[in-house]
C-alpha cells in the first residue's frame, strides 16, 4: 500500500491501522476547475493526486491520495497562507455551521474507486482572543479551515458535529477501511 500523502493525521490513521504502508510523495498544482462544487472538489482533487503515479505502479500496489476541504456559503475555504487569513477563517466559521468534505481515491493497476465524505460542523462564537491565541500557539496553516479540530480550538470551539470525527481531521478513516475490505482484501 502507498500513502501519497505528507498530512502527519493521515499518516498516525494508517499505522494505528496496523497497515503496511510506504509514503511515496510528489508535488502537485492544486487546481480545480471552477464550476465543481463541494465533494466534486474534492473527488477530483483525490483523483488528480493520484494521476502522476499511475505508470509507477506495480500489479500489487494500491495508491491511496485524498484531499480535504471546508465548505461554506458555496465556497470552498482551503488553507491559509498567513495569521490574516487564518484570523479571517476563523471569524467567518464562529457561530456558524460549515461542512467538511473529504474524498479519497484507492488506485490500482487494474481499478479506482473514489469515496467522499462529509460532516456537519458547528462552531460556538470564538472571540478574537481566542481566534488569536489559536493561531499563534498552534500554527493551523497546513488546515483546511485553519482549524484542527483536534487542537485547543476544537476543545473549545466546537458545539456540534454531524458525522464522522476523523472526516473532520482530514480522512474518513471508517469509510476507507470498510472500503478496503470490499473492495481490495
Amino acid at each position: 500500500m502507498i500513502l501519497a500523502s505528507g498530512s502527519p493525521r493521515r499518516q498516525l490513521f494508517f499505522k494505528e491501522l496496523g497497515l503496511d504502508f510506504e509514503i511515496r510523495l510528489k508535488e502537485i498544482n492544486e487546481v480545480y476547475p471552477t464550476h465543481l462544487k463541494g465533494s466534486e472538489i474534492t473527488d477530483y482533487l483525490s483523483k488528480l493526486k493520484a494521476q502522476s503515479f499511475i505508470d509507477e505502479l506495480n500489479d500489487n500496489d494500491v495508491l491511496i491520495t485524498a484531499d480535504t476541504i471546508v465548505w461554506m456559503d458555496g465556497k470552498a475555504i482551503g488553507k491559509p497562507k498567513n495569521k490574516q487569513e487564518s484570523i479571517k477563517m476563523l471569524k467567518k466559521l464562529s457561530n456558524r455551521t460549515h461542512q467538511v468534505i473529504s474524498s479519497f481515491c484507492i488506485t490500482s493497476s487494474s481499478n479506482q474507486i473514489v469515496v467522499n465524505d462529509t460532516t456537519h460542523v458547528t462552531f460556538s462564537d470564538l472571540n478574537t482572543s481566542e481566534i488569536n491565541y489559536y493561531i499563534d500557539k498552534f500554527k493551523p496553516f497546513d488546515k483546511a479551515g485553519s482549524y484542527g479540530i483536534q487542537e485547543w480550538i476544537g476543545y473549545i470551539g466546537i458545539e456540534k458535529i454531524e458525522g464522522s470525527y476523523f472526516n473532520v481531521m482530514g480522512f474518513p478513516i471508517q469509510k476507507f477501511y470498510q472500503t478496503i475490505l470490499k473492495s481490495f482484501c
